[in-house]
């Protein structure tokens, strides 16, 4: 166990390392989140508010949203509802009443049309508009008491709904606050999904996936579940292409009635999951939708708990005559909550379901063809220019929308195309390494074979790329000599780099050839299904050692001059371990990296990133890289922002998100930073010790002030800190049993200190406030 150091009395206050929670003396751990977005996206060329439920959401003053065309601003923030009390209710009940009475008489007069003026006086109102009387009950801040005086019969039933349903259960405190926005989304904004972010008093909040769409929007009102019973007329059907947003609430089930043409091919299309991809306390780890569709006299016509592998279901149906259809939405297991949201698309739409192949060649011209619902071309153009290796997106485009996004993957290497028959090791296909080969498993129980010439000693690679590319294969991968021997399989292999996966089912190889000769590629489906959706990529060939990155967490909060802890996962391929180092990729902001090199064969590394002494009004998007010689060649990787999220209590996931954030708090004037005494890295040997310097600024002393090692190597721990003239000394200790010779790591030092709560006394609870971290050293551990 690594033990904190105290320095008491005269003591250098470390300002770098205060962060805006300890300012306050409040603990770092209390760090804003967004929950969920309602509605999670809105319509071009619109404005409109929606709601971003939380945790210390409290103070917000700003929004941001990725990308352009789209602003956003911060109206209120609201505290978390609780249970009303009985006077409440009363208060809430005469209030709606009073508001019912208003826009009945109020259509009474419409329909009787304006009365003759009284002479010499104004006309008057019908009924009584003030909801609010002065001697009445406080009520609760809550969004949807605003303007109640103003909300149609339909509106004031589904807020009446709402209130009088909140059911006294343990209240879900990660999304119990809410901040209200104003959303303005240009005309020309592209649609697709962007992020949004909210500016707390406590820093930055990590991103929120929000999306702007071309369809008109409608959002849910309660209640709408069967048996609905209200004296209301029921809600007209909805006139699609429409897009409708909601929220599933406990045993909730939605239901929406809309109008349909014969002949018509209506594309139903969920996101639910797409929205908020994990949810760390629910079984499954996501809000699991089911849509039901029914015609006009309740008879089920179409089902859909999931489209393929994606747990957002689709619905592809032809209307077989004119009339009213029933969408239903509820989920799987009934649960519920406000976080539960939704977004479903109704129309003709285009929909892509098939692609082949499921990617090209870099540099060269190449070309999808493409099958599904509504598209304007078969032909799917897929950006293959220089530089762009891996994975992307492509739409198709047509008047009545976009279609769904297709995955297609972009190599270097030289491709083929799958010929059938290829069955068996008589008439296996045979390929010149190193090949990627394009391929299908055209029916149930299909098994693509394929041959190469092999020499003793080689090393070869078998990957299959399918269900990264939205295939609904779960492949299965054999390598086996001339006498049929298998030598490697593989079923599933984890891709870290593709964090929305749940289940990793591309597999991957990697085997030493035992003989010169000939040697065989098995490939099926793992399920024995197969389709014409059920295309793959295949590469074989020699190693390609290689490295993607992920850096967490997505948004920073660093005091101007400041250092911030964050990590950097390296995602080793094909037997790659050497040294990574890590940079700016634009120092220009002012920005400095500490302890950027992952060493050989560590995975990830702590690292700490000082901002400026100057603070900056906006955050800031910076951008990293890592680079690293492999085969006399230096390769260069961007570092991809992501986030750490743990799915069902116990899974955890790289998210990655479109850009990393950076927020500079403090003063305005610049604040003297805290920097390494020397350079390079720190050799401590075993059994020893050694000492490490920082400069740093004098200001006003503290009583007590603790330090700590963050993760520290094993067996290294902090053995003293002292004031010295240039700075700050601290000394670490390698155990002369646990410490590994050979060992690289960066130090990063914490510094906090204890604040008493409540009552003050002996029994005076203490809570720990963290000020932040110095920059990372280095470290490595040598023998004696």
């Amino acid at each position: 166990m690594n033990a904190s150091v105290t320095l008491s009395g005269q003591l250098l206050f470390i300002t770098l390392a205060m962060c805006p929670a300890a300012a306050r003396g409040q603990s770092n751990e209390r760090e804003p989140r967004v929950g969920y977005l309602y509605p999670a996206g809105g319509q071009q060329g619109t404005t409109f508010q929606i709601l971003a439920g939380g945790r210390f959401l409290g103070g917000a003053t700003d929004a941001y949203i990725s990308g352009k065309g789209v602003r956003a601003t911060v109206i209120e923030h609201f505290r978390p509802l609780k249970n009303l009390d009985k006077e409440q209710r009363e208060e809430l009940q005469k209030r709606f009443r009073q508001a019912r009475e208003n826009r009945l008489a109020e259509q009474s007069t419409e329909k009787r049309g304006p009365p003759p003026p009284d002479k010499g006086t104004a006309r008057k109102r019908t009924g009584n508009t003030d909801t609010s009387p002065t001697d009445a009950v406080a009520l609760p801040s809550h969004p949807l008491l605003r303007n109640l005086d103003h909300l149609s019969l339909r509106e004031l039933e589904h807020v009446r709904h709402e209130l009088f349903n909140f059911r006294k259960q343990q209240p879900a405190m990660q999304i119990a606050e809410s901040v209200l926005i104003e959303i303005t989304i240009d005309r020309g904004a592209t649609p697709g999904d962007r992020e949004l972010r909210l500016r707390t008093p406590l820093g930055l909040t990590s991103p929120m996936r929000f999306q702007v769409g071309a369809l008109p929007e409608v959002r849910e009102l309660e209640p709408n579940d069967p048996p609905i019973f209200t004296l209301l007329p029921p809600d007209p059907p909805h006139a699609p292409p429409v897009l409708i947003n909601g929220q599933i609430k406990p045993g909730d089930v939605d239901r929406f009635r809309f109008r349909a043409k014969r002949g018509q091919h209506l594309v139903i299309e969920a996101h639910a999951r797409r929205l908020i991809p994990y949810l760390a306390d629910a079984v499954p780890g996501w809000f699991q939708p089911v849509l039901t569709l029914r015609d006009s006299k309740g008879n089920e016509v179409a089902f859909a708990d999931d489209y393929r592998f994606d747990p957002d279901p689709v619905l592809l149906y032809q209307v077989p005559g004119d009339g009213e259809y029933e969408l239903e939405i509820h989920d799987s297991i009934y649960r519920g909550r406000d976080d539960f949201v939704y977004r479903i698309a109704v129309g003709e739409q285009p929909f892509i379901t098939r692609s082949f192949p499921l990617g090209g060649r870099m540099g060269t011209r190449a070309v999808a063809s493409v099958d599904g619902w509504n598209l304007s071309s078969t032909q799917l153009p897929l950006r293959t220019p220089p530089g762009t290796s891996g994975i992307h997106q492509a739409t198709l485009r047509r008047k009545e929308g976009t279609s769904n996004q297709v995955a297609y993957a972009v190599d270097m290497l030289p491709e083929c195309e799958e010929t059938e028959p290829n069955d068996t090791r008589q008439n296996a296909r045979r390929i010149d390494l190193p090949r990627i080969v394009n391929g299908r498993i055209a029916a149930a129980g299909d098994v693509d074979v394929f041959q190469f010439e092999g020499r003793v000693g080689d090393a070869v690679v078998a990957e299959v790329y399918a269900r990264r590319l939205n295939s609904p294969m779960d492949s299965l991968l054999r390598l086996t000599d001339v006498s049929g021997r298998v030598l490697e399989w593989n079923d599933d292999h984890e891709d870290k780099e593709a964090g929305l996966l749940t289940h990793h089912a591309d597999s991957y190889l990697h085997a030493r050839l035992p003989a010169d000769g000939v040697y065989y590629v098995h490939l099926a489906d793992a399920q024995n299904h197969g389709g014409d959706a059920y295309g793959y990529r295949l590469r074989v060939g020699a190693p390609r050692p290689d490295f993607a990155l992920r850096l967490t967490p997505s948004s920073l909060n660093v005091r101007a001059g400041g250092s911030s802890p964050v990590c950097v996962y390296a995602l080793r391929k094909d037997g790659f371990n050497g040294d990574i180092e890590v940079v700016l990729k634009d120092s220009s902001a002012g920005f400095k990296l500490s302890g950027g090199r992952i060493p050989a064969g560590r995975d990830r590394m702590h690292m700490t990133l000082m901002a400026p002494s100057k603070r900056f009004d906006q955050p800031v998007a910076i951008q990293l890289e890592g680079c690293a010689r492999v085969g006399g060649y230096t390769i260069r990787r961007p570092v991809v922002p992501a986030d750490d999220l743990m799915q069902a209590f116990i899974y955890r996931h790289l998210v990655p998100a479109q850009q990393l954030m950076v927020a500079t708090t403090g003063i305005r004037r610049p604040a003297p930073p805290i920097e390494p005494a020397a350079s390079g890295s720190v050799r401590l040997s075993v059994g020893g010790t050694a000492e490490v310097r920082f400069r740093t600024p004098r200001f006003p002393m503290l009583d007590e002030l603790r330090f700590e090692l963050r993760e520290p190597p094993e067996g290294v721990t902090l053995q003293k800190v002292s004031v010295v003239s240039e700075g700050l000394a601290l000394v670490v200790k390698a155990d002369d049993k646990a410490a590994k010779v050979g060992s690289a790591d960066n130090l990063v030092v914490e510094a906090f200190t204890e604040m008493a709560q409540g009552k003050q006394g002996q029994n005076a609870k203490k809570t720990r406030v963290s000020l932040g971290v110095l920059p990372a050293i280095p470290l490595e551990i040598v023998n004696r």
